[in-house]
């Protein structure tokens, strides 16, 4: 077993036991409601300008980015951008999606969602597709720490976390069938040899900042959601994601002291990075109704706290 982190599970708690008293509100006219699906997709490429220059935002329609349907991620904005064919600029569309994270291992494809169920199965299957992805993240994870000698409680610790994630996987499925939505297939490329500070890199990023707020979302969630069986579900898997983030943060710990001075800088400016994309997605989230009162999402006002509770464990 790894220990416990005392200041993540002091402040998730904290954060949940204000709940009662932290504003809830729903999405404001004049700004779309959030969606699951890619954050960005290719919308086709474009002729450079008569002067030979890149197409700016004003020169672009956005007519040729794909419609994520009504409950997959809402269209944001595009942009045009150098590509390998003389003449042609490449068009991506950037997308609202809500913000509900976890670890997502390194080559993971986007995944859109399919056109069934409805706002609550679109969010079980999102949530089902990220479980399921976990799964090698964790077993990649073992392999990793266990070639780098680390301690045979932190293999055991990922390994067990794989497991964790085979179960949250049919547990999210369940949910997302019992509102007609199935979930969108897991597609990874075979993972490459990696160096001890990219796998620490990578666990920075998905597991001390992504994992750890996909952990007070679920303990949100399994204390807000008016749906019983959600309530239950969330309740048990949110205590799981806790021991993950927990592993994140105790790989981290380990590794630093086979690490640089440099090295340990890099690490930090990855968590900082990925804390202001993780806030800034956070600004976009604005959930839908029924996500927020059945599912016990937590409102932008809600997620806004539980991200500034992050900030007090990752800055």
């Amino acid at each position: 077993m790894i220990p416990k982190h005392r200041m993540l599970r002091r402040t998730l708690y904290g954060l949940l036991l204000a709940a009662p008293l932290l504003p809830g509100g729903l999405a404001c006219g004049g700004y779309p409601e959030c969606g699951y699906g890619p954050t960005s997709l290719s919308g086709g490429s474009i002729a450079y300008n008569s002067d030979g220059g890149i197409p700016s935002y004003s020169d672009l329609s956005c007519d040729s980015c794909p419609d994520q349907g009504k409950h997959g991620a809402q269209f944001k904005s595009c942009f045009a951008s150098a590509s390998g064919i003389p003449g042609k600029a490449n068009i991506t569309c950037s997308y609202v999606t809500c913000s509900n994270d976890g670890r997502r291992p390194e080559g993971l494809v986007e995944a859109r969602l399919p056109e069934a169920g409805d706002a609550l199965g679109a969010l079980f299957a999102h949530a089902a597709w990220l479980e399921a992805a976990s799964v090698p993240a964790f077993l990649r994870l073992a392999e990793e720490l266990k070639a780098h000698g680390a301690p045979e409680a932190l293999v055991k610790a990922a390994r067990r976390s794989a497991g964790d994630e085979v179960r949250h996987t049919r547990q999210m499925q369940a949910l997302a069938r019992r509102h007609g939505a199935t979930m969108p297939e897991v597609e990874l490329p075979p993972f490459e040899p990696r160096s001890l500070e990219e796998m620490l890199l990578e666990n920075a990023v998905e597991g001390c900042v992504r994992e750890t707020f996909g952990a007070f979302v679920a303990g949100w969630q399994g204390r807000a959601a008016r749906d019983p069986e959600v309530r239950s579900t969330l309740r048990a898997i949110a205590r799981d994601e806790v021991r993950h983030a927990e592993l994140a943060w105790a790989v981290d710990a380990w590794a630093r002291q086979h690490l640089s001075a440099v090295q340990r800088e890099r690490l930090h400016q990855a968590r900082r990075d990925a804390l202001r994309t993780l806030g800034e997605e956070v600004d976009g989230h604005r959930p839908p109704e029924p996500l927020i009162h059945e599912a016990g999402m937590p409102s932008r006002e809600q997620a806004r706290a539980l991200f500034q509770g992050l900030t007090t464990l990752a800055a």
